[in-house]
């Protein structure tokens, strides 16, 4: 009995995916083509979307300009360098894969294509932005790259975890610069483009990692119990690096450090991570009334995972 139902919810799963990837075909943007001109000048942000929000600031117009574009700048680089992080976690699952058949390795090549067009665009909105800042954090990204991402990748349930973070973050930005009618033109077209393409993602993402977890031992769930709000919300607040801020005469770390622990940015971070937790609680991965000091504080929840 256990064997049929096990055997049916596998069969469920198969067929979700292969309704992904019917999806995918339907329509393939090519953003070259598809997605095609460029950032206009001055401040391409509104205001209340820049991460100084709530911070009292007073900056000139062209201080709000050029810190806009590189906040921008910012997170269209570490959007790059996480869809190349996603890239080789799923190319090494393919590569573990015993049945190459297997409806999620058609998905996973699908997604792959989708990132790589993704980046690409990224790449071409970046070169038009010209960013001036130097990231401060990057010698430690360079250790975490060398020392922790083997181990990590090698991790599955805990690296779907993270690819939930890095789809849902960023989710929830574009929305916001998408709907805002103060957001530049082309960005707001790029940022829709991507929500677009990015909602299979976390589908995709969401329907894995129950069976994910029922395989991870005591050491990945103690990890993703443990160390991954830590991750997550590093995640959050590096999408805009120090170095940005110093571009427009800020100093760097004071102000990153008072600007990530603004209400706005604050709210920000729990309501995207919030979406997070909600698939770790789906999948089993977490239950209400038992979560983690961590999740509840990186999330702005209690143990039930109800807001504060």
């Amino acid at each position: 009995m256990a064997r049929t139902i096990e055997t049916a919810t596998e069969t469920s799963v198969d067929e979700r995916i292969d309704r992904l990837s019917t999806a995918s075909l339907k329509r393939i943007i090519e953003p070259d083509v598809d997605v095609p001109g460029e950032v206009g000048p001055g401040q391409l942000l509104p205001d209340e979307l820049l991460s100084v929000a709530g911070l009292g600031l007073d900056l000139s117009p062209e201080q709000r300009a050029i810190l806009s574009r590189e906040e921008i700048a910012s997170i269209t680089a570490a959007g790059i360098r996480f869809e190349s992080i996603l890239a080789a976690g799923f190319s090494l699952q393919i590569v573990r894969r015993r049945d190459l058949t297997d409806p999620h390795v058609t998905y996973i090549l699908h997604e792959l294509g989708e990132e790589t067009r993704h980046s690409r665009l990224f790449i071409r909105l970046l070169s038009q932005l010209r960013p001036k800042a130097r990231n401060p954090l990057e010698p430690f990204f360079r250790v975490m790259q060398r020392v922790a991402l083997p181990l990590l990748l090698n991790r599955p349930a805990f690296f779907c975890v993270l690819v939930l973070t890095g789809e849902e973050v960023p989710d929830l930005f574009q929305k916001l610069v998408g709907e805002h009618p103060d957001t530049d033109p082309f960005i707001r077209e790029v940022n829709r483009y991507h929500r677009a393409e990015e909602a299979r993602h976390l589908a995709f993402a969401r329907t894995i990692l129950p069976q994910l977890w029922k395989e991870a031992g005591f050491v990945e769930r103690f990890l993703v119990r443990r160390f991954g709000p830590l991750m997550v919300g590093s995640m959050v607040d590096t999408l805009v690096h120090p170095g940005v801020y110093e571009v427009v005469g800020l100093p760097g770390w004071k102000t990153w450090k008072a600007a990530n622990r603004t209400p706005e940015r604050l709210a920000f971070k729990h309501q995207s991570l919030r979406a997070v937790l909600r698939a770790l609680l789906d999948a089993s991965v977490l239950r209400r009334g038992r979560i983690p000091q961590g999740w509840q504080r990186v999330c702005g929840v209690d143990a039930n995972g109800d807001p504060r």
